[in-house]
This record gives C-alpha cells, structure tokens and sequence, in this order.
C-alpha cells in the first residue's frame, strides 16, 4: 500500500513544546481559531468577535484560548483604533506570529495552498532550518565551511 505523506515541519521553542502542544491540540477550539485563520488569510488579523460569531464556543472559551496563545507566542496581541459614530474605540486584534503561521499551514490540506503560497513556505522553511543548523554547528564547534561544503554536495546531486 503507498500512503502519500506531506513533509510537516513545526519548530518549537525546546522549553515550551509540550505546553504549546497541548494549548493547540489538547483544545478543540485552539484548533479551530488556527483553521479560522486558515479560512480567511493566515496574515489577516483575528477578532473576538469574528471567532464568537463563526465558532461555536462560548465568549469564555475563546478569550481562554486567544490568551494562552499569545503567552504561548503563537498569537500577537495588537490594539487597533476604530472610530464608530464619532466615538474612538480601541478594539484588540490578535495576528499569527511565525510559530503560529507554521501551526495553521501544518492544518492547512496541500490542495488548498497555492504553488507560489508552497514555494515561499518552503523557502522560509529552508531559511529557518539553516539559521538552526548554524547556531547549533557553532555550539558544536562545526566550521561554517564544512556546512558550506555538505551543502554544495547536496546541491549538485
């Protein structure tokens, strides 16, 4: 039997995997504000109101869940100025961090992204790994020729 696999990739920050995981997948409705933000462009900010409206969790429930987020670093938390009837009003708006991006396109289905959306992920992708492979060559006293020389390797195969 052959079983396509799609290469997912998440980096974590190593002391707060477990807790990140859980907030995401151990919660229903973490899942569901990421999918949400799938649906309406994964750089559009995130309301309140919107998720309260298009999900079915209770108020509660989704500021639980937009909070432990944004400690978790998944979510940014902004402020934006709206004027309403002559009346400012300050309303808080919450935006995929980096981490948060790569969680929602970890749910995202491939036949939904779009070739140029694919190649940018992989190049971010490709950049992410290589700036982590750099500092822990360093910390391993790994020369940046000798991954200089793999890559080249690699490349010409």
């Amino acid at each position: 039997m052959s079983v396509k696999l799609h290469p997912y990739v998440v980096f974590l920050p190593a002391e707060q995997k477990d807790r990140i995981l859980s907030a995401i997948f151990g919660s229903k409705a973490g899942v569901d504000i990421l999918r949400f933000s799938l649906k309406q462009g994964i750089a559009k900010n995130l309301y309140q109101k919107d998720l309260v409206a298009q999900l079915n969790y209770s108020n509660k429930t989704i500021i639980e869940n937009l909070k432990m987020l944004t400690k978790l670093g998944v979510l940014t938390e902004l402020m934006e100025k709206n004027e309403k009837e002559g009346r400012v009003i300050w309303v808080k708006a919450y935006q995929l961090t980096d981490l948060g991006r790569w969680f929602a396109l970890l749910l995202a289905e491939e036949k939904e992204l779009s070739e140029k959306e694919k190649a940018e992920i992989l190049q971010s992708l490709f950049r992410t790994y290589v700036k982590l492979v750099k500092a822990l060559a360093a910390e391993l006293g790994i020369g940046k020729r000798n991954l200089e020389a793999i890559f080249k390797e690699e490349i010409v195969r």
